[in-house]
C-alpha cells in the first residue's frame, strides 16, 4: 500500500485533546470531528491539509485519553497516515480500529513540514521526494495493512463474515 502526501509537522507528547477538544466528543462524525483537529495547536490546520496528507510527529503520539475520536478527527480531516518516534499504546488500537495506518520512524525530526512524503507501508520504506532522501523502518504487519485496506476493523470482520456466511473463500 503506497500512500503520498505533504508533511504536516508536531512535536512531542501531542495528546488526544490536542487531537480532537473534548467538547466535540459529542460527535462521531468524521468529517465533523476532522473540521475541528489539531485546533489548539494550529485553529487553521484542517485547512492546510489536502486528502492524502500525513501527520509527522515526535515521541508519544497520541497520549491521553482513551478516546476513539482522535484517530477519526485525524482521518476525517483528510490525513492518510501518521508517521512518529513512539506512539502511545491506545492511539495505535484506536488507529487500528478506524482504519489510520501509521509507522514509527525515529528520525522524524530530519523531515520538514511540507515536504513531500511517499509511503510504502509493505515495506516501510517512506520516501521523502523533497529532499531525495530514503528511511527503512518496520514494515507495516501484512493482516494489519488488510484491516486497514478494510477501513478499520469492524469493516474487516463484516467482510470476513460475509465470506464465511456465504461459503467463499475469505478474501483479502
Amino acid at each position: 500500500m503506497i500512500i503520498k502526501g505533504k508533511a504536516h509537522k508536531f512535536g512531542d507528547n501531542i495528546n488526544t485533546d490536542d487531537i480532537i477538544a473534548a467538547k466535540y466528543l459529542v460527535s462521531t462524525d468524521a468529517k465533523e470531528l476532522g473540521s475541528h483537529c489539531m485546533e489548539y495547536i494550529d485553529a487553521d490546520f484542517p485547512k492546510k491539509v489536502s486528502v492524502g496528507d500525513i501527520i509527522v510527529a515526535g515521541s508519544n503520539f497520541g497520549c491521553g485519553s482513551s478516546r476513539e475520536h482522535a484517530p477519526l478527527a485525524i482521518k476525517g480531516c483528510g490525513i492518510s497516515a501518521v508517521l512518529a518516534k513512539s506512539f502511545a499504546g491506545i492511539f495505535f488500537r484506536n488507529a487500528i480500529n478506524i482504519g489510520l495506518p501509521f509507522l514509527e520512524l525515529e528520525i522524524t525530526d530530519q523531515i520538514n513540514d511540507g515536504d513531500m512524503l511517499e509511503i510504502d507501508l509493505s515495506r516501510g520504506v517512506i520516501k521523502d521526494l523533497t529532499q531525495g532522501k530514503t528511511y527503512n523502518t518496520r514494515a507495516f504487519p501484512e493482516f494489519l495493512e488488510e484491516i486497514i485496506k478494510g477501513g478499520g476493523l469492524m469493516n474487516w470482520v463484516k467482510h470476513k463474515k460475509a465470506c464465511l456466511t456465504a461459503g467463499r473463500e475469505v478474501s483479502k
